[in-house]
């Protein structure tokens, strides 16, 4: 097996994660519509945390539930409801110990309350760790993330002069964590699906047709000096660059 050169110098602040590929997964093996999630959050998720601390990544985020999701057949939406209480009570822990600080991105409400009392615990618990900031998107839509950013800027009654990319950046969920520097998708699609819209401007995009489950840190860090190959010039840069 090739080694994979990774550059310290040159590691991305955030990497964002849109997971998919479970289902296709599931079916590709003759199993149930739940099942590649719960193999997913039971196998995939904790070693890429693991291999994102051995880098020094700072900000790490999964795309775990979309606002879109709930269209899902009713037995496959209670079964991840059910990967997720699961995850929740025996994972936080573990993250906690490994110096995790955790987020959530995502409307809650819309959740059982014991899952939404789950993850605000688990926020709790862990907001004094500085390691490495892990957030979950559950619930997430960028579409709704947006008008929710409105909406409480019309609540605040917010001076239509006062508003910037800089004020409104500040409403969003993403508040207090920085764009993603690399924006990775799993399972062969090609695009981002409402993901980050307004964060991901900037964003290196990666491309795998690794289905999440299957998605190792070796996949990882593919993925990591993909983006270290690139030249960010964030609209600028020289003219010059271009002639080689």
């Amino acid at each position: 097996m090739v080694k994979i050169k990774i550059d310290p110098e040159k590691m991305p602040l955030h990497v964002a994660i849109i997971m998919d590929g479970n289902r296709r997964w599931a079916a590709q093996r003759g199993l149930g519509p739940v099942d590649g999630h719960r193999v997913a959050a039971e196998k995939a998720v904790e070693p890429i945390v693991d291999r994102a601390l051995e880098l020094g990544i700072k900000f790490l985020t999964f795309w775990a539930f979309s606002s879109e999701n709930w269209k899902r057949d009713k037995e496959e939406v209670q079964g991840l409801l059910g990967v997720f209480r699961d995850a929740l009570k025996r994972k936080t822990e573990k993250l906690y110990q490994k110096g995790v600080r955790m987020k959530i991105l995502g409307d809650l409400s819309k959740f059982p309350k014991d899952i939404a009392q789950k993850s605000l615990n688990g926020i709790r618990r862990t907001a004094a760790n500085k390691k490495i900031t892990v957030t979950l998107a559950l619930n997430y839509g960028g579409r709704p993330e947006i008008i929710r950013a409105i909406q409480k800027l019309i609540k605040d009654k917010v001076p239509l002069k006062k508003i910037n990319e800089e004020l409104f950046s500040a409403y969003l969920d993403t508040a207090d964590l920085p764009d993603p520097d690399l924006i990775i998708r799993t399972g062969g699609e090609l695009r981002l699906s409402g993901f980050l819209p307004w964060q991901s401007i900037y964003s290196e995009l990666y491309f795998t047709p690794a289905l999440w489950p299957d998605f190792t840190p070796r996949e990882f860090d593919k993925a990591i000096t993909y983006y270290q190959k690139r030249e960010r010039r964030f609209g600028g840069g020289k003219f010059s660059s271009y002639r080689k």
